[in-house]
């Protein structure tokens, strides 16, 4: 069975979803945990670990009360406020759920491209092992070299990145950001997840071999270890179904070996963040 390690739930409402814009209409209204399960069992998932969309604690508490009555929701990668005087309060209060599985912060909407590098952001991650707690990378590929050297300064930190930093597939550029993608992973407490790239491909028209190339990189600097698959539902709904989303990775995936399909689908998942998932 397999681990979608990237998704959300959100009640929408357009004072704080104001990013989805009017191309994205598709995706205005709410989406719970009732909606994703049956897509999770046809497409052959056991669970899923629900992605923060809202940078509040009150969403945090949210997303782990969903977790607690949708058992098949197997984490939750919440948000506190990192670079907050109270931040240690803050991870302590939410930590002591046993779904907490890591947190995010928003740092692709931030106005400064070095924000993973100011001291106070800094602090708050340093906290974060105390906790046990990995951190998930959202960022853009302008950001890419000033992550390297985030990561650089927390050896012993699990990172992942989210949505292979979002390349630029629509218009085919791909070389600089590889080579900064191969900087980053040379990391080896980095992760990386194969969600998200759908929308960064045309909407109508993507295909495939438009994508290969990007996974052709991923697979190639961070090998089969620290590779795994997410939806990114229901963002992903804008440029294409669930399952023709999970379908771009299982493709690919058909000319590997079964060891690498499970990892991927699977086992680093739930390794990475220490999901309890049932046998």
């Amino acid at each position: 069975m397999f681990v979608d390690a990237h998704q959300h739930f959100w009640i929408y409402n357009p004072s704080e979803y104001g990013w989805i814009t009017d191309s994205m209409a598709a995706i205005r209204r709410d989406f719970l945990p009732e909606e994703l399960r049956p897509e999770l069992d046809r497409n052959g998932f056991c669970g899923s670990v629900a992605v923060q969309t809202r940078q509040t604690i009150e969403e945090t508490r949210w997303l782990l009360k969903l977790a607690e009555e949708s058992t098949w929701i197997l984490g939750v990668v919440g948000w506190v406020d990192l670079c907050a005087r109270d931040v240690r309060d803050q991870l302590a209060n939410v930590a002591q759920h046993p779904k907490l599985v890591g947190i995010r912060h928003i740092v692709q909407s931030e106005v400064d491209d070095q924000f993973l590098l100011r001291a106070d952001f800094l602090r708050g991650i340093s906290m974060l092992q105390d906790f046990n707690l990995p951190y998930d990378i959202l960022i853009k590929p302008k950001h890419l070299t000033v992550a390297a050297e985030f990561v650089e300064r927390f050896p012993n930190q699990r990172f992942v990145l989210d949505h292979l930093a979002k390349p630029f597939i629509k218009d085919g550029e791909i070389e600089a950001w590889a080579t900064d993608i191969r900087r980053l992973a040379s990391f080896p407490n980095v992760f990386c997840k194969l969600s998200g790239l759908v929308t960064e491909a045309d909407w109508h028209y993507w295909e495939l071999e438009q994508i290969t190339p990007y996974l052709d990189v991923a697979f190639e600097c961070f090998g089969a270890k620290r590779l795994m698959i997410g939806s990114d539902w229901p963002v992903c709904l804008v440029a294409a179904s669930y399952r023709s989303v999970i379908g771009v990775i299982k493709r690919y995936l058909e000319t590997q070996p079964p060891t690498t399909q499970t990892a991927v689908l699977a086992g680093n998942a739930e390794v990475f963040y220490r999901l309890a998932v049932s046998k």
